[in-house]
């Protein structure tokens, strides 16, 4: 009740500010333009054998515009939208009428049944997407798919227009075309439709629709009347509407004549049915991205769908076809100054008095100049999405569209999008295939882990981290993909320098999927065989679980799981320095040839650790000694610092705020060197891997020292400058 007075409260508001005379002019001019719409649509959908119907079709067709314009006007999020259906839409309605093959009232309720069917679907899917917020996963519709309808639409609505007023290829021979009756039907609605589609390519204004049809209308019977050409001749011959009497053109139908259905035709128009919901879909996402795009402003993509699912519920039930937001009538709001609600309200209304109380109109409207109009609507979307196009899209993008254009041409808009999906699915599937897999390839030796290692392991990993190789993927692994990865990493496996180990990190990949693990399984016991272990980080849970179930179990247990790549290095490390000091056992004078190298290192490292030792033992009567147990907190993220820590014995660990290990501190590092000098809120946390002990030194100690100990403090503040990184694991 709320919200139905805030609505109230909005449009009286609007009602008495400087929108309600932009809102009434463009409400008005859209409303007569939807109505010439609707009537054109009208006579494209029930054509044929549903010609005798075409009033209620009218009505129906003029319903949906009513029912989509104002629900939408009322509850949608921007307040200027203005509404109706999509003329791609309703060419799969006209599609789905020229295939029923039934007869009399059947024919006619059975379409009546199959709209409101499609409609209300396309309201359940609108809803869905509109209430689980899914609004973000429909936007990467393939564009050369939605252009490829839009475009087909457009040829079909072209070649029906033609077929209404007479042209089609095997109606007429050449010369009957310029008999005077036969030249009649085609002749002002071909001139107008492409003269139309020529000016408003030179001006846009909005009013030129109505105006010219008004003025062609009255042309074409003042030229009936000067041919002396009755109306009763005019029916006959199918240039003006038969048969209309007094009143509205809705309710098409009663509820009771539902029960007259053929259910088994309804059933065998699935195909297009699911068609037509796809492609109202397609054009609600093209209409609400070029609106944002040409107005600059972000929509509530979600509230949109929720405003246009009750819309269309209202509208199939009412038997009108399924719509959304009207682009070129929404960006007139837009443009005007008219973004408020009472320019869908007023524009609906407009539709509405014809709707219910103008039966009679219908017979002021030439069916040839309906035709025009459609003719009109149809090569202006062939210009847009097929000529146009050309010029923005890649020539293989360009190629499927114009191949969906074909195909829906041919054989109609269910086999046009199943070919347009299979054709972007394939080049989707072989261009990410392209894509390399691997972000990165390197060696222990290039980038070790964070671990502090000894000088004599330093030493080992120098001389044989290049053993070690670890490849960093990225993105989706999938079938398209795997299998050049894992080609490449059994090309590893050879040469003169088979690894010890291999490093896979799955830390920047999204996900993997079956293929992916079974060709990872493949890799793994070719890799087992040649004894070569395989640690594997992040790894995503489905991986690991196919690998479970995949490979046997002794190969399994042989792989090594760790959490991040830089454990997982660590782990591949290890094994080399364990395997390199075995071979230096039973090797005579191997180790003294691997420490040699490091002599001067060696050197340096002591020199630097008398240096600390001597601090330490002279700070020890001014700083505050502190014990830490193994997990426990040196250094809390975001916490207050109170001073600079130096480590006197054990190891431990620095992290980031994602959890990734930074460093590994030792005897003689300094933990959040800037808490010695005051206020300092700390970025990364520092973590005992061992029982720690540390000094404590706080910023009114280092004053104090600074005044009384200068030389000392001038030495701290040496080693700590000359500290060595410990990002490339140097460490006793």
């Amino acid at each position: 009740m709320a919200s139905i007075m805030n609505l109230v409260s909005e449009l009286r508001a609007d009602a008495l500010s400087a929108k309600a005379l932009p809102a009434l002019s463009v409400g008005i001019v859209v409303g007569v333009v939807q109505i010439l719409d609707g009537v054109s649509i009208g006579v494209l959908v029930f054509s044929g054998p549903l010609v005798p119907f075409l009033p209620q079709g009218i009505g129906m067709m003029l319903f949906g515009t009513f029912a989509l314009c104002l629900v939408i006007a009322l509850t949608g999020g921007y307040r200027g939208t203005v509404s109706n259906y999509p003329t791609a839409t309703v060419m799969v309605l006209g599609a789905i009428g020229a295939a029923l093959t039934l007869e009399g009232s059947a024919l006619f309720i059975t379409m009546v049944a199959i709209v409101i069917i499609s409609t209300v679907t396309v309201a359940a899917c609108f809803l869905s997407i509109g209430h689980f917020r899914l609004a973000n996963l429909i936007r990467f519709v393939p564009y050369p798919v939605a252009c490829g309808l839009l475009a087909g639409a457009g040829g079909s609505c072209s070649l029906l227009a033609l077929s209404m007023m007479g042209l089609a290829p095997d109606s007429h021979t050449l010369p009957s075309l310029l008999e005077p009756v036969v030249l009649w039907s085609w002749g002002p609605g071909l001139a107008y439709g492409l003269g139309l589609f020529i000016v408003t390519r030179r001006w846009s204004n909005m009013l030129i629709w109505p105006a010219s049809f008004a003025f062609a209308a009255a042309l074409y019977h003042a030229g009936l009347a000067f041919l002396d050409i009755s109306a009763e001749e005019a029916e006959a011959a199918g240039l003006l509407f038969g048969g209309m009497s007094e009143g509205g053109l809705w309710p098409a139908f009663q509820p009771a004549d539902l029960a007259h259905v053929d259910w088994a035709a309804v059933a065998s128009e699935i195909p297009q049915m699911l068609a037509l919901v796809l492609v109202t879909l397609l054009c609600a996402v093209i209409k609400l991205s070029s609106f944002e795009l040409a107005a600059s402003r972000e929509l509530d993509w979600n509230r949109e769908f929720r405003a246009a699912g009750r819309a269309n519920l209202i509208s199939g039930l009412g038997g009108g076809p399924a719509g959304s937001m009207s682009f070129s009538a929404s960006m007139l709001s837009h443009r005007f100054g008219a973004d408020t609600r009472l320019t869908g309200v007023v524009s609906a209304l407009v539709v509405g008095s014809v709707l219910f109380m103008g039966n009679a109109l219908l017979k002021l409207f030439p069916i040839p100049l309906l035709a025009g109009v459609l003719l009109f609507i149809g090569v202006g979307m062939l210009d847009e999405w097929l000529v146009r196009s050309r010029k923005r899209l890649p020539r293989t993008d360009y190629a499927i569209l114009v191949l969906i254009c074909v195909t829906i041409l041919l054989l109609g808009f269910p086999e046009g999008v199943g070919i347009g999906m299979a054709i972007t699915t394939v080049l989707f599937a072989a261009r990410l295939g392209r894509v390399d897999s691997v972000e990165a390839e390197f060696t222990a030796r290039e980038r070790p882990s964070h671990r502090t290692r000894s000088i004599a392991d330093r030493a080992i990993l120098m001389a044989e981290g290049g053993r070690v190789r670890a490849y960093r993927l990225r993105g989706y692994i999938f079938f398209g993909s795997a299998y050049s990865v894992v080609e490449r990493l059994k090309r590893s496996l050879g040469g003169d320098s088979p690894p010890a180990c291999i490093l896979l990190d799955f830390g920047a990949v999204s996900g993997v999927d079956f293929s992916t693990v079974n060709a990872l399984c493949g890799f793994i016991r070719a890799a087992h065989d040649a004894g070569v272990r395989v640690a594997l980080s992040a790894v995503p849970e489905n991986c690991r679980v196919g690998l479970e179930r995949n490979l046997p179990p002794p190969v399994y247990v042989d792989l090594l799981f760790e959490a991040d790549a830089d454990h997982a290095m660590e782990r591949c490390e290890d094994l080399v320095i364990a395997a390199r000091r075995s071979g230096l056992r039973k090797e005579e004078g191997a180790g003294d040839a691997v420490l040699e190298h490091l002599s001067e290192d060696i050197e340096d490292h002591l020199d630097r650790r008398i240096l600390f030792e001597d601090m330490a033992h002279e700070l020890r009567g001014w700083l505050e000694v502190r014990d830490y147990e193994a997990g426990e907190p040196l250094v809390a993220m975001g916490a207050r610092q109170e001073g600079l820590q130096l480590l006197l014995m054990g190891r431990a660990s620095e992290y980031d705020a994602d959890g990734v290990r930074l460093r590994q501190c030792g005897p003689g590092d300094a933990t959040e060197p800037r808490g010695a000098f005051g206020a300092h809120v700390a970025t990364t946390a520092v973590i005992a891997d061992e029982p720690c002990r540390t000094l404590m030194l706080t910023p009114a100690v280092c004053r104090q020292l600074e005044e009384s100990q200068g030389p000392l403090m001038l030495d701290l503040y040496g080693y700590l400058l000359t500290a060595e990184p410990r990002a490339k694991g140097q460490e006793a």
